[in-house]
This record gives C-alpha cells, structure tokens and sequence, in this order.
C-alpha cells in the first residue's frame, strides 16, 4: 500500500533545476498573433520574465531576426532581466542556433521551461527537438501566441504528445515559491502577482489593504 510522505514531487519544478528559455516575445511577431489578446500575452510575458528573477531562474532570451525584421522584446522581459543580452539567429528553431545550443549546455540542466512566439514554429521547434535529445520539457501555453486559436491549439496537442507538460504563466511562479513558509521570496512573489496575476492579484491586493492580510499567516 502506498505510503504518503513529505517528500517534493520529483514532477514539480524547482528554481534550481531548470533553464528558462524565452523565445522571440517581439513586436512584429506579436502583431499576427490571435490566439491570445496581447495585453493577455505580455501580462504573462512579464509574469515569467519576473518569476525567473525572483529565483534566479537559469535564463535565456533570444530574437529572431532583431534588426531587419521582428523588432524589439517586448518591454517588460529586458525590464525583468536586464543582465540578459538576447541572443539574435535567423533560424526558426533556437535549437538549430549554435549560440543557442552551446548557452543551453553551458547552463547543464535536464529541464527547460519554454515560452514564445508562434507556438507552432519558434516554440514548437526547440520543444520538439529538446525532447528528441532527453530533455524534459515544459511549455507555458499562456504566455505563448499564434496566428489563430487553431494553430496554437494544434502546435500544444503535438508538443504534448510528444511529451511536453503544459504550464501556465502563474502556475509557474507559485510552483516556484510552493511553500508561503519561504519568507526570502514571499514578498517579491506577493508583487509579481499582485502586478500580473490578474483576478488573484486584485485578491490579494483587496485583502492586504483592507485586512492585512497575508497568504499563510505571514
């Protein structure tokens, strides 16, 4: 019979046990995407951008094309990370970028977290290609876009069924923090969801100001 103990999911992500990889949050690629209204889209941008700052998330940025083409990050992922340089391919697929690939093994971890623009083609290459390589691969679906609800709906169902586990912006940062308990991170966690975690940020934002009120106690 089963035993219950206290012991952490080996499932569950840990700030340590990961790279975060953010791929192409650019304006002109932002532009043809209708899976996600874009306030939406970099509202859960930021959300990742500042969970990996508060845990001091192993990260990289990249563009595709910068200058001749799609344009700049979105404002809020250099504001969240602005000791990461992104780096710039003309491949679709981060994982064909040898920039990209020698950063990924230089960092040495066994999962990645992936997050972009367009599901079905910057994001669905390195995820596809990760799991063919022995990567355990997540990919936060809200804080991704595509040219229609359909192309979105179709790229997640492919990466999951080749092994990807979905995640959702917010998901991943209380992932991250799990335990109220954890005080070094408590209140930075607290701003980044009172700042873009929607209906439960105005939550706790409505009960700190009206009650003092705390998540567990603190």
């Amino acid at each position: 019979m089963p035993k219950a103990t206290t012991t952490v999911p080996k499932s569950l992500l840990s700030p340590s046990d990961h790279t975060l990889l953010l791929v192409d949050h650019q304006s002109q690629m932002a532009f043809a995407a209708q899976s996600i209204d874009g306030i939406t889209l970099r509202t859960n941008a930021a959300l990742v951008a500042r969970s990996a700052r508060v845990f001091d998330v192993a990260t990289i940025v990249t563009t595709v094309a910068e200058k001749s083409f799609s344009g700049p990050l979105f404002p809020e992922i250099p504001k969240a990370l602005p000791e990461h340089t992104a780096i710039d391919r003309t491949t679709m697929n981060p994982f064909e970028d040898a920039n990209v690939v020698e950063r990924i093994n230089a960092l040495g971890k066994d999962r990645l977290v992936i997050a972009g623009l367009w599901t079905s083609v910057c994001v669905a290459g390195p995820v596809l290609t990760a799991l063919e390589q022995g990567f355990e691969v997540f990919v936060v679906t809200d804080a991704c876009g595509d040219v229609s609800p359909e192309a979105h709906e179709r790229a997640v169902s492919r990466m999951v069924q080749a092994g990807a586990r979905p995640i959702t912006a917010l998901a991943y940062l209380l992932e991250l923090q799990r335990d109220w308990g954890r005080a070094r991170t408590y209140d930075a966690v607290i701003d980044v969801a009172k700042d873009h975690g929607g209906g439960y940020g105005l939550g706790i934002q409505y009960a700190k100001s009206m009650f003092g009120a705390s998540e567990g106690g603190h």
